[in-house]
């Protein structure tokens, strides 16, 4: 059976989420893994494979920033999706008919992903005013940055790694300005919309 035609006679279904640093997408993918749904992180392929070729990684995230960007030069843009999808493959081989993706970065990616899960794949991008969003990435207990360091990544983010495409072209959005609750309770309307 071709399991790339069946995803959705399967009843499998993915929601990838996307955002600037911030904007409270680890938040929202915490709240769908707490409810026991397993996700599939970019990053995670990334670290993976700078520890097998004995690469550090620094609390500041430079080396990771960089390798993540060497890689996608070096093995092509689409390197960290294709690792992605096999695991996907795998998760669903394994029964799951839920999955999570955290870290879609780029519009080559975006592009991959909608091609290959047709029908099953929604993407919503979490979104906050910039102002909001610099406060929360600066008191953040994981790798807060200042204000200098945000406004390099989100240009490196968004000219080095097209990352403004897919949260362009995401299916929904959540305004997340206002309390963790009001962002799971938009996220919960999100999920009764696509019989989640």
């Amino acid at each position: 059976m071709d399991e790339k035609k069946s995803l959705k006679d399967r009843g499998v279904k993915i929601i990838a989420f996307v955002g600037m640093a911030g904007s409270g997408k680890s938040v929202a993918v915490d709240y769908m893994t707490e409810r026991g749904t397993p996700k599939v992180y970019f990053g995670g392929m990334i670290y993976k494979e700078m520890e097998r070729r004995g690469i550090e990684r620094t609390p500041d995230g430079e080396s990771e920033k960089k390798f993540r960007e060497e890689i996608r030069e070096t093995e092509g843009k689409d390197w960290v999706v294709r690792q992605v999808i096999d695991e996907v493959y795998d998760l669903v081989e394994a029964g799951q008919r839920r999955i999570v993706l955290d870290g879609v970065y780029s519009w080559t990616e975006y592009k991959i992903l909608k091609h290959e899960f047709p029908g099953v794949l929604t993407f919503v991008a979490v979104v906050v005013d910039k102002d909001l969003r610099y406060k929360r990435v600066a008191v953040r207990p994981d790798r807060p940055f200042n204000l200098d360091e945000i406004k390099e990544r989100d240009r490196s983010e968004i000219e080095n790694l097209e990352k403004g495409g897919p949260i362009a072209a995401a299916d929904y959005y959540i305004l997340n300005d206002g309390t963790i609750n009001f962002m799971q309770d938009r996220l919960d309307s999100i999920l009764h919309k696509i019989d989640w």
